[in-house]
């Protein structure tokens, strides 16, 4: 089994490439890492990573952070979930939501949340949600401004 490590400030880009395939919005490695860290752990996002072989960069990643809300409570928000397409079916991701389920107890969590897209492309990712027991309990509206 993968090594599951939390990813300090500063070494993010050991999972920019795994969560690029999630989010190539960014561009580039670089972009998405600075990103992270300038923009999104201030207010306490957190990354992981699978690494299956000390001294590479991660096949799968996920970003998360601890959330107090009046809706949910106290509750771990996955914000993504994302391995390298190549590297995809060998359990990575299962080990990502694993210990992200542990963390959100340690953290004494009330629940773990996150939030899909649809559409044929997403069938892979839903099946994996489902067999970590996470269930579709609402809907997500947006509108771009």
């Amino acid at each position: 089994m993968s090594d599951v490590l939390e990813i300090p400030a500063g070494q993010t880009h050991l999972v920019a490439p795994a969560l690029l395939a999630l989010r190539p919005r960014w561009d580039d490695e670089q972009a998405l890492a600075e990103v992270i860290d300038a923009q999104l752990r201030p207010s306490g996002y957190r990354v992981i990573g699978v690494f299956p072989e000390p001294g590479k960069e991660a096949v799968a990643a996920a970003g998360f952070r601890e959330v107090h809300a009046l809706a949910w409570g106290h509750y771990l928000y996955v914000d993504d979930v994302s391995t390298l397409p190549q590297a995809r079916g060998n359990g990575y991701a299962d080990q990502l939501l694993t210990w992200l389920q542990a963390e959100a107890r340690r953290l004494g969590c009330q629940g773990l949340h996150l939030d899909s897209g649809v559409g044929a492309d997403r069938a892979a990712a839903h099946r994996l949600y489902m067999r970590h027991k996470l269930r579709i309990s609402a809907h997500h509206f947006e509108r771009n401004l």
